[in-house]
């Protein structure tokens, strides 16, 4: 299947999984796999530096047939393991809210925002589409929270685990999901496991693993489209 797919990763560290695929060619506007156009787009770390510059990016360029967001991300459960390749299906702004009488609540609790407004649903953003469809054959679904200072301590995962119940953690997923729901791009992401979410030890961390995962899987996805 001929396809120009957008790939939105935080740092060129992560973009690195689909630059080492032997199969990858360069062309004049980006990359080739198999029929696939692909266009990268390094955004920097977080929900800001995404959303400003996918935006930029949407408005300057014609909509691409797929957008996917690949990158790195931390597990909650211990039944997902370091290195393995996940397909977020739902995500959320996890630690947008505000505090009251030692309580967090969201804004949709707080009633500073509709739980339902499109592209929300109950209060997440649900990713459903035939490219998610095809992913969840090959690699696991899970549910995901995006928070904008990666969690490193009990007490903030422990609130976190009670609040939402999470698989995984990254720090741009919902912003993605929220700006391809609003312009209507069809979107995947990948995330590949590289830590535990538990108090901050890097010595427990395998970001090569991870990265080295990503790009098998990766490759196998997209040629899985043609």
């Amino acid at each position: 299947m001929s396809l120009k797919i957008l790939i939105v990763t935080a740092t060129e560290a992560e973009a690195s999984a689909l630059k080492r695929i032997p199969e990858l060619r360069t062309s004049v506007d980006g990359f080739l796999l198999s029929d696939c156009e692909i266009s990268v787009l390094i955004t920097g770390v977080g929900c800001v530096a995404t959303s400003w510059a996918m935006a930029k990016w949407i408005s300057a360029n014609p909509s691409p047939d797929l957008a996917v967001n690949i990158g790195i991300a931390g597990s909650y459960r211990d039944e997902i393991k370091i290195g393995e390749v996940v397909v977020p299906v739902e995500d959320c702004f996890a630690d947008s809210g505000i505090e009251e009488s030692g309580r967090f609540l969201t804004l949709a609790e707080a009633g500073l925002a509709d739980p339902d407004k499109f592209p929300f649903k109950k209060g997440k953003i649900e990713a459903d589409n035939q490219f998610i469809r095809t992913a969840i054959n090959r690699m696991k679904p899970v549910n995901a929270i995006t928070v904008n200072t990666a969690s490193g301590t009990l007490q903030t995962i422990e609130r976190l685990v009670k609040k939402y119940n999470p698989d995984i953690e990254t720090m741009e997923g919902a912003a993605f999901f929220y700006i391809c729901s609003g312009e209507k791009i069809p979107f995947l992401a990948l995330r590949s496991i590289s830590n535990k979410v538990e108090p901050r030890n890097k010595d427990n961390w395998n970001i090569r693993l991870a990265l080295d995962n990503l790009s098998e899987k990766l490759k196998e996805y997209i040629l899985s489209l043609d």
